[in-house]
């Protein structure tokens, strides 16, 4: 069928859909729900057969949605309605939740049900719960909806009851520091993150504060703000203590967040008040606090903010490393590389025969750091200082001579988050994680990460061509046809750390494990002789020098948009194939 994706963004859940809709042998194209009159647009020009909506801001004009089918993906269970369903699920502890697929009429949320998906709910933050479960749940909704409405015989049916919940708004999420406890601290965050955050203050300064985590072993009077640990803050609660990674400062005189002005809200943002590490949002502040450092790089046996973390397994003697970075949303700025670095140094020197980089649970990485980058006193400056030290990791990454390492790739993955893990020796996926490893959307960015080396010699001079030039999103599965990848694992979170375990432990205990690293360093040699990698990273860096000094400003522009969230105000070619010259109805 040709099916038309509306959507407010290409965001993560539209991926999934646009890959899985696509391998089903759909026709597929994107408009971005910009204004009536433009989805009334894509809908003449494309002559839809069906219309997805994975994720809206506003109501479907009663033009389009009176004449198609517009299925409309809501993240909460049958009979659910309302804007902020997931986090509300979260607020009360629902041990349950799901995804509804229902059918767009006049009253939001109360049309009929074309299928739904449940499952447990985890104790994670709302962006997490969205990217995995919620995700999963509307790929496996979506898919059945779709084969039902081209079956033609499907009649969908009206929840016997319904319940409408509002937006959530501020008061909702308020901590009461001398009442609430860690649990409640941690609830109240997770189910605004990653937006709109909870508005609080730190130092007698308005924020909203994102990405919390529990303190076992640490305490203090609630509400007092205790020590520090690399880019989080550590404050008090009733019976314990809470770390928090990252924070927005609220600008004075900032409109109130509404459903109508969710949007304009984060427009009035300026590098001072994007969100950011909590102690580079208040590195001022932060400088009194005592830094509670961690004894080193071992997996902590206490709950507490960890954002690089090892584990070893013995294996009969022949042990595995597993090398965890918990870097929030997947960005690693020059500071986060350069302490990796120095793990994965540290880690390199285990008497490990596997080396294992596990990433973070919802991002592996999605390259340099943008929002510090954005924050920084010369954003060009911290732009190289930041892209040089990621291409320092990937560097020691590819030169690792004394172990077998494999990047297990359990969350999404961007931009130069892709090379990275391509320069371990292997590439293991979770199914359902999805890839995007390509630059150009960040203003023309040219990319560094070694891709000119890492990419062609995966999937051919063409076929690296093709995916810079595409700049689509990859499954685990089509990541793996491709080249570029090796191998597409369990879905399943607790299925996917076994399966990654089971795989490592193989190759450690091989009989031919001696003969593979010889192997890999006399392929090494041969490719330095060929073309040394100082080579490539001079030529990378040089077109990357134009992107942040030359006077084609497009990068600092797209990055400016990406940081605040800016509203789309076209859909990019390359999503919205009927809006292509050559395009045939």
């Amino acid at each position: 069928m040709r099916i038309l994706l509306l959507t407010h963004a290409f965001n993560s859940l539209t991926q999934r859909l646009w890959a899985d809709l696509t391998r089903e042998g759909h026709v597929l194209s994107i408009e971005f729900d910009i204004a009536d009159s433009v989805a009334e647009e894509a809908v003449t020009l494309f002559r839809p057969d069906l219309i997805v909506c994975p994720y809206l801001r506003r109501a479907i004009p009663e033009t389009v949605w009176r004449r198609h089918v517009c299925l409309v993906v809501h993240p909460g269970i049958v009979g659910d309605r309302g804007p902020s369903a997931l986090d509300w699920a979260i607020h009360g502890r629902m041990p349950n939740w799901g995804v509804t697929v229902l059918q767009a009429e006049a009253e939001m949320d109360a049309g009929p049900v074309w299928a739904h998906a449940e499952f447990p709910m985890r104790h994670a933050t709302k962006a997490s719960l969205y990217r995995n479960e919620v995700t999963d749940g509307a790929a496996q909704a979506v898919l059945q909806a779709v084969a039902r409405f081209a079956a033609g015989d499907f009649v969908p049916q009206r929840p016997a009851q319904s319940e409408w919940r509002p937006l959530m708004k501020p008061a909702d999420r308020r901590i009461d520091w001398q009442r609430d406890d860690t649990a409640t601290v941690l609830d109240k965050i997770r189910a605004a993150d990653g937006f709109p955050g909870v508005e609080d203050e730190l130092f007698g300064e308005p924020c909203r504060l994102f990405d919390a985590w529990p303190e076992a072993a640490l305490a203090g009077a609630p509400g007092a703000i205790l020590a520090r640990r690399e880019n989080a803050l550590l404050r008090g609660t009733t019976d314990g203590a809470v770390w928090i990674g990252h924070v927005r400062r609220i600008r004075p005189g900032e409109t109130p967040i509404s459903v109508h002005n969710i949007d304009v809200e984060r427009r009035l943002a300026s590098a001072d008040f994007v969100k950011l590490p909590a102690t580079t949002a208040f590195a001022a502040q932060c400088e009194a606090l005592p830094e509670s450092a961690l004894p080193g790089w071992w997996k902590q046996p206490a709950a507490t903010w960890q954002d690089i973390a090892y584990e070893e397994s013995d294996n009969d003697g022949k042990p595995v490393g597993f090398l965890h970075f918990e870097f929030y949303n997947g960005a690693m700025s020059s500071r986060q590389c350069e302490r990796l670095r120095a793990a994965l140094a540290w880690a390199r020197a285990r008497p490990t025969r596997v080396l294992v980089l596990m990433g973070g649970e919802d991002f592996w990485s999605n390259g340099i750091h943008l929002n510090v980058i954005e924050r920084a006193e010369s954003p060009a400056d911290e732009s190289w200082r930041n892209i040089n030290a990621i291409d320092d990791l990937a560097l020691d990454l590819i030169e690792s001579r004394d172990q077998i390492t494999v990047a297990a790739v359990g969350g999404n993955t961007g931009a130069g988050g892709c090379f990275l893990a391509r320069a371990a020796d292997l590439m293991w996926v979770r199914d359902g994680a999805i890839l995007n490893p390509h630059y150009k959307n960040m203003g023309n960015l040219y990319g560094s990460e070694y891709w000119t080396y890492l990419l062609p010699r995966r999937v051919g001079e063409e076929g690296a061509r093709r995916i810079m030039r595409d700049r689509l999103p990859l499954t685990a599965r089509r990541a793996v046809e491709s080249g570029f990848a090796d191998a597409a694992l369990a879905g399943d979170r607790t299925a996917w750390r076994v399966d990654v375990a089971r795989r490592a432990a193989e190759i450690a205990a091989a009989p031919d494990f001696a003969a593979r690293l010889a192997q890999k360093r006399q392929t090494r040699a041969a490719d330095e002789a060929a073309k040394p990698l100082a080579t490539y990273r001079a030529e990378e860096l040089a077109q990357m020098r134009r992107n942040f000094y030359g006077f084609d400003p497009s990068y600092h522009v797209a990055r400016f948009h990406f940081v605040v969230k800016s509203l789309a105000s076209w859909t990019p070619r390359h999503l919205a194939r009927h809006r292509d010259l050559g395009w045939q109805v």
